[in-house]
């Protein structure tokens, strides 16, 4: 499995690659009336309208300030493109089987059901996503399944 490893505040994650379309600088996006703190607006990304989210708010991690190193990874999830705010990427890690751990059983702000797996590379772990199952969750109402 190859995913691309970003930060937010301290932690890594992953997710599959084949979901990434493309990792490009921050710009602000036009904000837009009546949406979730965590939804930062929509860019016009070469003719596509593009809604940018933040996944540290959705997370209910710490503010940041958007720096040179923030990114936003553009996805493909189903027949919509999103873009993902993120405090950075850096690098894309193969994973085999062996070096997945099952997620632990607890209660937390993410929910267990978008966890995959615990990702662990030397000594590095990185928590690994099922974006697609968390874009079309109820909670985010930006991709339609």
């Amino acid at each position: 499995m190859r995913v691309p490893a970003f930060k937010l505040g301290t932690e890594e994650y992953g997710i599959d690659i084949l979901r990434v379309q493309e990792i490009r600088s921050f710009e602000e996006p036009a904000r837009m009336a009546n949406m979730p703190a965590f939804i930062k607006g929509v860019i016009n990304l070469r003719g596509v309208i593009v809604p940018i989210f933040d996944l540290r708010l959705k997370f209910n991690l710490a503010q940041v300030n958007y720096d040179s190193f923030t990114v936003v990874i553009v996805l493909n999830i189903g027949a919509r493109v999103v873009g993902m705010v993120v405090d950075g990427v850096s690098d894309v890690i193969t994973l085999t089987p062996e070096q997945l751990r099952p997620v632990p059983e607890f209660s937390s702000t993410i929910g267990s059901d978008y966890l995959l797996a615990i990702g662990s590379v030397q000594d590095r772990m990185l928590i690994l996503l099922d974006i697609e199952k968390l874009m079309t969750g109820a909670g985010m109402g930006l991709v339609v399944q």
